[in-house]
């Protein structure tokens, strides 16, 4: 072991997916501080990874990834199911569906009810809006100039996605213009954080241009091991690179490893449950009772039609359209190559009791195998439904004190029977939207779950066997007030207790997003650089939220 330190920093961050990218970048704006951020895995090279519709070619595998598996699921008859996580520079953003969705206001006023304080909708809303370059839009509550540039959904250039829009405005529901601007509910175009056909990553949006700066240290290949404490004052990060322990020095040290990465690396320094530590042989060195706790996901389903016209993208993802389409798009950066293929979506309430959404649905103009990941061989399309606030929690729990050995992952879906509810309700009304006329013409047999599927009690079975995740973790280092004992970190990110110690990345969120969650992720990265700078906050924004405004209209 390293037994003094190669180097002195201050600011330390381990992990550069979406939130580090961020903080490496604002952190080094200050050419006083000297920043280093370390990130396992490789640089982010890969031509896959700059074409959207390339990312296929990179989630799966564990060469930019961390290919985790969950336990077995107790209430999805005990499958485990695959969980990447990004293992590259710019982490999840570089290998993810880049939907760029922010979530509804009442989320983040829900944190800030559930003791984060200064993280309400209006005190985050400025940040949101610093971090992006959005679509033309009349609403005043996007971003003009920020580092991620975001393209909206051509659901008028999609003969499929038009219709499923059309379908849920037949259905009841309003026309959104902009799901991340006054009201999310209703059906229209997806955005997407690319820009003239390439993904726009965190890496590309900020670390990119900041990888200049001189007090800026980037190192690839090196695996965090644990956080050192000279007391109660985290002092440096220990990590591996090419076989040798190194020990980086720090006036701060800020974990940045997602929703798995960073309660991991907490517990392997002895922070967290001690009866957890205990039994893998760690030594506690700061009990913290819900380090790697408060695990929470969106569970996803699927339902597929066949597709009565040849309009679907199938043909494209065969040989020889499928190298035509890249060379479209490397030549020119358009075509089908350019996009996620996520055009268009919508948001629902599941219950005419809610306030807001909680169920969202995805279009894709193509199926893909049910289980799998290779495209249907035939014309057909597939829309995602996926529950935006479930209440069962899981965990992320250490198995011993090996640093490679990944953690016991477990999201326990379906533990609360809620949840199981407002996915069948989610069934029902969707393949209410798949029924109407402006479908029609496009809309054959229904491939998956199929005619056979049709009962409550055979949805509910159907769930169970079949419900996949939206690769969304977060909560596992749970934020609330600095005296809340069930919380890990405190609204200024600290880890409770420990001086010198952060957790800044999505595992801080008090509740998950109705909504995919990179967006608030920077979100989340872009206000807390603002927290550890000692700089003011941006100045709350009067807001005001429409959901449920058209219901009184009509």
């Amino acid at each position: 072991m390293t037994g003094s330190a190669d180097k002195s920093w201050d600011y330390v961050i381990a992990g550069a997916g979406s939130a580090g990218c961020v903080l490496a970048a604002r952190l080094s704006e200050d050419p006083s501080c000297r920043v280093l951020l370390l990130e396992a895995g490789p640089e982010d090279r890969s031509i896959w990874m700059r074409m959207p519709a390339g990312m296929s070619r990179v989630v799966w595998g564990n060469r930019y990834s961390w290919a985790f598996t969950s336990a077995p699921e107790p209430h999805l008859e005990n499958r485990r199911l695959g969980h990447p996580r990004g293992k590259v520079i710019g982490g999840s953003s570089s290998i993810n569906g880049m939907v760029w969705l922010r979530g509804h206001p009442r989320d983040f006023d829900c944190w800030a009810q559930l003791g984060a304080r200064g993280w309400s909708y209006e005190e985050v809303l400025p940040y949101f809006c610093r971090s992006e370059t959005a679509p033309a839009s009349d609403d005043a509550l996007r971003g003009n100039d920020g580092p991620v540039r975001i393209t909206r959904g051509e659901v008028d250039a999609s003969a499929l996605a038009k219709a499923f829009v059309a379908a849920g405005i037949e259905a009841g529901y309003p026309n959104t213009s902009d799901f991340n601007g006054t009201q999310q509910e209703g059906f229209g175009a997806v955005e997407r954080s690319t820009w003239r056909g390439r993904r726009w990553s965190a890496a590309h949006a900020y670390l990119k241009p900041a990888r200049k700066r001189p007090n800026l240290t980037v190192v690839t290949g090196a695996h965090a091991l644990g956080v050192k404490l000279e007391g109660q004052r985290a002092t440096g990060l220990r990590y591996a690179k090419g076989g040798r322990e190194h020990l980086a020095a720090a006036c701060e040290v800020i974990l940045s490893g997602g929703a798995i990465g960073s309660p991991h690396i907490l517990q392997l320094s002895g922070i967290g449950p001690q009866k957890y530590l205990e039994a893998a042989g760690i030594k506690v060195r700061h009990a913290l009772s819900e380090v790697g706790e408060n695990l929470n996901d969106h569970p996803d389903l699927v339902i597929q039609h066949a597709c009565k016209q040849s309009v679907s993208l199938y043909p494209v993802t065969r040989a020889p359209r499928s190298w035509l389409a890249g060379v479209e798009w490397m030549l020119k950066g358009s075509g089908p190559a350019a996009t996620n293929h996520f055009e268009a979506g919508g948001f629902i309430t599941s219950r005419p009791e809610l306030d807001q959404p909680d169920i969202q649905f995805t279009f894709m103009p193509l199926a893909v195998v049910p289980g799998g990941t290779d495209v249907l061989a035939e014309h057909a399309f597939q829309v995602h439904i996926d529950l935006m606030r479930p209440r069962s929690r899981g965990h992320v729990r250490v198995v011993n004190s090996d640093p490679y050995q990944a953690p016991e992952i477990l999201f326990n879906y379906l533990n609360d029977r809620q949840d199981l509810a407002d996915l069948r309700a989610g069934v029902h009304l969707l393949r209410d939207v798949l029924s109407r006329p402006a479908l029609a013409p496009f809309a054959g047999a229904e491939l998956f779950p199929g005619p056979a599927v049709r009962t409550d009690e055979e949805i509910d079975r159907w769930i169970r066997q079949t419900l996949e995740t939206c690769y969304h973790p977060v909560g596992t280092c749970r934020m609330g007030a600095a005296d809340d004992p069930g919380a890990v970190v405190d609204p200024e990110c600290r880890v409770r207790g420990l001086e010198g110690l952060r957790v800044v990345d999505a595992s801080i969120m008090p509740a998950i997003v109705s909504a995919n969650t990179n967006a608030s992720t920077i979100m989340i990265a872009e206000k807390a650089s603002d927290i550890i700078r000692g700089r003011p906050p941006l100045r709350a924004v009067q807001a005001t939220n429409e959901d449920h405004a058209w219901r009184t209209r009509a």
